[in-house]
């Protein structure tokens, strides 16, 4: 693993959003991590700067965003204000050197600070990175989605955390 210490984690800006939308496109290419198939562009990822979202980034001085993890409304709903969806995606060559890590630890203290009282996300069950992550966080799988998603008759484990009481 890489040294951690040499990743440095912040808000995201406007200006990462090519940045992001590589790293994402390398997760859609992969097929591991999401049931999307068109890749994004800058001005896609751009949309996720309205206030709404959470979107951190994990960099180094030299490359830039290498990882990062952002957050979405779980729902509309008023009842369920204060619960957000989230997803950590890491650039290839940064893969099990500490970025997603870095990335969902600063998206975690982001959550709080904002007062959302509850992260979950959705997770292939091939994805051994993702779950081993999720886990040493304190994420509990809650279930399973059976042939969730038109590109492969797949499940999706699901995990949620508390995170403020």
């Amino acid at each position: 693993m890489t040294d951690t210490t040499k990743l440095r984690t912040r808000t995201a800006t406007p200006a990462d959003a090519a940045a992001i939308a590589a790293i994402y496109n390398e997760g859609i290419a992969d097929r591991i991590a999401t049931f999307e198939t068109e890749p994004r562009s800058a001005t896609d990822i751009a949309g996720w700067f309205t206030g709404q979202h959470l979107v951190l980034v994990a960099e180094t001085g030299e490359t830039g965003p290498v990882a990062f993890a952002a957050s979405f409304p779980y729902s509309r709903r008023l009842c369920y204000h204060g619960i957000v969806e989230f997803s950590v995606y890491v650039r290839r060559n940064y893969r099990g050197r500490g970025a997603g890590r870095a990335a969902l630890a600063a998206l975690i203290e982001a959550a709080t600070a904002r007062g959302m009282h509850k992260l979950t996300s959705r997770v292939f069950p091939e994805n051994a990175a993702s779950r081993a992550l999720l886990k040493g966080f304190g994420f509990e799988e809650i279930g399973i989605h059976r042939r969730h998603g038109q590109l492969r008759p797949l499940a999706r484990l699901r995990y949620r955390r508390a995170i403020a009481r």
